[in-house]
């Protein structure tokens, strides 16, 4: 990629993170554009109408849900917010641009609104997220583990899960 393109990918994801904060004013906590690399942290509250407006407004079109994941900050001394972080990976299928959206989830209660309505394939997504992490997504269709037996206990993925800990065995289902 020359330096044309990387500016045009800049320039992309600084105009979207520019109308974002336009129809988003208090709920956009900070944002970042670096090399194409765009990035809005949002209030946990309006995350669904976040997404939605960076679906369906045109000019942005990030119609694609690439990935969903959390970020558990336990540990981290300077962190100065909560401890988990959803994060959202938003592509532009028509510009072929990416941006990413975080929300800030509490350890207690932990959730967040789902965004299955925004974009279908976020249901296996929010519960890989779940079933890893404890992050509940409200209003999810089906929220229930996705990779770890229904008796499994904890959630693996968490800073604080003890390694060594013993899982309760189950024998086949008749």
């Amino acid at each position: 990629m020359d330096a044309a393109q990387g500016r045009v990918l800049e320039d992309f994801g600084s105009a979207a993170l520019r109308r974002l904060l336009d129809a988003f004013p208090g709920d956009v906590l900070a944002t970042h554009a670096e090399r194409g690399d765009a990035t809005a942290v949002v209030d946990a509250a309006r995350n669904v109408e976040v997404l939605r407006f960076l679906r369906d407004t045109a000019g942005l079109g990030f119609d694609m849900l690439i990935d969903l994941t959390v970020v558990d900050y336990a540990g981290y001394p300077d962190r100065d917010g909560p401890r988990f972080e959803v994060v959202y990976q938003l592509l532009s299928s028509q510009h072929m641009h990416r941006v990413r959206v975080k929300a800030g989830v509490p350890e207690m209660p932990c959730q967040i609104d789902s965004c299955v309505a925004v974009w279908p394939a976020a249901n296996w997504m929010e519960r890989e997220a779940f079933d890893l992490y404890g992050v509940r997504f409200r209003n999810h269709p089906d929220l229930r583990r996705i990779l770890l037996y229904e008796e499994f206990e904890g959630h693996p993925l968490r800073k604080d899960y003890p390694k060594e800990r013993r899982q309760p065995l189950v024998g086949p289902r008749n």
